[in-house]
């Protein structure tokens, strides 16, 4: 019983977590960034070498901003956790200092990344969604405070604040290329991304759309979804399944699934995987999950081998009570059936033990390993209460066996 119940502990806590992990774990990766692209459908052929697209990044159509709404409409709207617009505009920058009397500085070609910061998106159903690059991006650092959408406030990268000596409270005029429109813009925060955004500028989308005069339109999209990492049959071509299986394949959060649909609800969109944000994911969840089946199965092991152990003690030592059972007209099968019945009362016990127990070590593990707590689950018992039966049974298969073949007159006789 006391073997059943840690193999049962570990297995109950391995379980516990697996269950629970891979919603957890897709939350943290989330902080990755965005795992889906959405560009326009009309841009230049796509031009991918070794999984890495090289089309040019302003090259092409644009996309209305009113759509977004609808991506919170499609069957899997809830995986949807966040999703941002660019607009990427080059022009030509002027650095004032935030005194009155302060020198100009040329600055010269850069370019300004328009996007939302913290954005209210009506959704179709009457209901908004609060979003922005800050939920997509959660990595993105800012010293000092972000742009409000629709002001002229920017962010700058780190990298072109330190070469242009430009800092909180300073003013920049920028102009589009072809100097059809400028602006004035105060800067309220240094932007630390660790990727080319510290050399630009990044303002709130509407700025953007003004400078390069696309009112109500957007570039590129990156969105953050919630997904199930891909299997051999989620890499399957939908063209080439059957309606039964495009169904269960549509209504799974895969994300090449979630791609498609919303390719359908956003018209002339291609949507494209970041493969190595999605790939990533899914290789470190199967490898934790591989290795959490790895430990449960060594559990499991270790536990048919002590039953093993215990009861072919057990039975050697009750060999006297078991020839006087067949003496006295006990079949051989009576005899292997009241034996086995003991053995699952204990397994019954010690998986119920074992059980409880689990449910301490799964909370304990999920906190201090993955930051959460699994709650217990009632068709885990079932599910370990089974497996305690079965290793019980597999264990002491051999020692029962044995058992019921003991001829009653030897053992009667001391021999």
């Amino acid at each position: 019983m006391a073997a059943l119940a840690l193999g049962m502990a570990v297995a109950t806590a391995a379980l516990s977590v697996s269950l629970d992990v891979g919603d957890r774990l897709a939350q943290e990766f989330r902080s990755l960034g965005a795992n889906l692209l959405v560009t326009p459908q009309a841009d230049s052929l796509p031009l991918e070498i070794g999984g890495v697209d090289y089309r040019p990044a302003n090259a092409g159509a644009y996309l209305p901003e009113a759509d977004l709404g609808k991506l919170k409409t499609i069957f899997w709207r809830f995986n949807i956790m966040s999703f941002a617009p660019i607009l990427d505009v080059p022009v030509d920058a002027v650095a004032v200092n935030n005194s009155a009397v302060g020198p100009l500085r040329a600055i010269g070609r850069t370019t300004l990344i328009g996007t939302w910061h913290d954005r209210e998106v009506p959704v179709p159903d009457g209901t908004t969604y609060e979003t922005g690059i800050e939920k997509t991006n959660p990595w993105w650092h800012v010293e000092g405070k972000w742009f409000k959408d629709n002001s002229t406030d920017c962010v700058v990268g780190a990298g072109f604040a330190k070469r242009y000596g430009v800092k909180v409270g300073d003013v920049l005029n920028v102009a589009a290329t072809d100097k059809s429109t400028g602006m004035a813009l105060t800067v309220v925060g240094i932007l630390t991304t660790g990727g080319p955004e510290d050399d630009a500028i990044v303002v709130s989308l509407a700025m953007a759309q003004q400078l390069a005069n696309k009112p109500g339109q957007y570039r590129r999209l990156y969105v953050s979804a919630l997904t199930k990492p891909e299997d051999a049959f989620a890499r399957k071509d939908p063209k080439t399944m059957t309606p039964a299986e495009f169904d269960t394949w549509y209504c799974t959060p895969y994300i090449s699934a979630i791609a498609l649909q919303i390719s359908e609800e956003l018209k002339g969109t291609d949507v494209r995987v970041i493969r190595r944000v999605a790939e990533g994911e899914g290789n470190i969840l199967t490898r934790v999950r591989t290795l959490l089946w790895l430990v449960t199965f060594a559990a499991l092991l270790a536990a048919a081998l002590a039953v093993g152990a215990s009861a072919a003690a057990s039975v050697i030592e009750r060999r006297t009570e078991i020839g006087l059972m067949k003496a006295l007209g006990a079949s051989s099968g009576l005899v292997g059936v009241l034996l086995a019945a003991e053995q699952l009362l204990l397994a019954f016990v010690g998986g119920g033990i074992g059980y409880a127990l689990g449910i301490v070590l799964a909370r304990l593990l999920g906190e201090r390993i993955f930051g959460f707590a699994p709650a217990p689950k009632l068709f885990v018992l079932l599910i370990i209460l089974g497996l305690a039966a079965v290793i019980t049974l597999l264990g002491s298969a051999f020692p029962l066996r044995r058992a019921s073949r003991y001829d009653p007159a030897p053992i009667l006789r001391g021999e």
